[in-house]
C-alpha cells in the first residue's frame, strides 16, 4: 500500500465511523427525518421503523469506515459506505424543501460535501491500487483459453495427419508385403 492510500483512507473513513457511531447510539435523533422516506420504502419491502434504518445505516458506516480506515477490502468498504451516503445525503441535507435562505446555503454546502464525500468514494472503490482489475483479467483468461484451444486444434489437425500418413504407410507395406 502506498503512503498516499495509507494516510487517505483513514482520512476518508473517519467522518463515516463518528457520525455511524452517532448514528447507533442516538437513532431517535434522526428518526423524525427518516420516517418519511421509511414510509416510502415499505412497499419494497423495507421494515418501516425509522429507527432501525437508522441503526443500519449507522452500523454500515461504522463497519465500512473501518474496514476503509485498516485498508481491508477497501473497494467493497468504499461501495458499502456509498450505498450508505446516498440515502444519508438524500434525508439529511434537502437544501431544495428549505426556504431559509441561510439554511438554505448551509444544507446545499453540506449536500455537496456529501457529494464530494461520495466522488472520493466511488474513487476509492475503484482503485486496484496498480493491479489489473477484474475486467482485464478476466479478458486475459479468455485470450489464454482461445490460445490454448487454437493450440489444441492445431496439434490436433496435426496428429491426424500424421495418424493418416502412418495409416496409408501401414496399408502401403501390408499391400507390398502381399504381392
Amino acid at each position: 500500500m502506498t503512503l498516499v492510500r495509507r494516510v487517505a483512507r483513514p482520512m476518508l473513513a473517519a467522518i463515516f465511523v463518528v457520525q455511524g457511531l452517532e448514528q447507533l447510539r442516538h437513532p431517535s435523533a434522526l428518526s423524525a427525518k427518516v420516517s418519511p422516506l421509511a414510509a416510502r420504502l415499505g412497499p419494497l419491502g423495507v421494515p418501516n421503523d425509522p429507527e432501525l434504518l437508522v441503526r443500519a445505516n449507522g452500523a454500515t458506516m461504522v463497519g465500512g469506515g473501518a474496514l476503509l480506515a485498516t485498508g481491508r477490502v477497501p473497494r467493497i468498504a468504499s461501495w458499502a459506505l456509498a450505498g450508505a451516503l446516498v440515502p444519508t445525503t438524500y434525508v439529511g441535507h434537502p437544501f431544495w424543501a428549505e426556504s431559509d435562505p441561510a439554511a438554505k446555503r448551509m444544507q446545499r454546502i453540506s449536500f455537496l460535501k456529501n457529494l464530494g464525500l461520495l466522488g472520493g468514494l466511488l474513487l476509492a472503490a475503484v482503485d486496484t491500487e496498480g493491479r489489473p482489475g477484474l475486467a482485464y483479467r478476466a479478458g486475459m483468461v479468455t485470450d489464454a483459453a482461445k490460445r490454448n484451444a487454437r493450440r489444441t486444434r492445431r496439434e490436433a489437425k496435426r496428429a491426424a495427419h500424421a495418424a493418416r500418413r502412418e495409416a496409408k504407410l501401414a496399408a502401403t507395406q501390408a499391400h507390398d508385403a502381399l504381392t
